[in-house]
């Protein structure tokens, strides 16, 4: 996915784009890439808690490699977005 669509998605269903889509689609094909998933399920896992066919979620919770790959996602997010600040 690119960072047009995720702004797109998130402002038709939630009203407002509140991350740095840019960051966010890089960080989201990044960790797609690493565990071999599709990029499109991964950020309705990430956004909605959705579950895929990766076994991310057991009983309606993350699974061990369920939380693996939103904390990669989440590392890599949060560095980028703080690393793009001049400080």
């Amino acid at each position: 996915m690119n960072a047009k669509q995720i702004k797109q998605y998130l402002v038709k269903n939630y009203g407002e784009c509140k991350q740095n889509e840019n960051i966010f689609a890089i960080a989201l094909n990044k960790t797609a890439k690493k565990f071999e998933l599709n990029a499109k399920e991964l950020f309705h896992m990430i956004v909605e808690n959705k579950p895929i066919n990766a076994f991310t979620h057991s009983y309606g919770f993350h699974t061990r490699f369920g939380r693996e790959i939103i904390n990669y996602f989440n590392d890599y997010y949060i560095n980028k977005y703080y690393n793009s600040y001049n400080y």
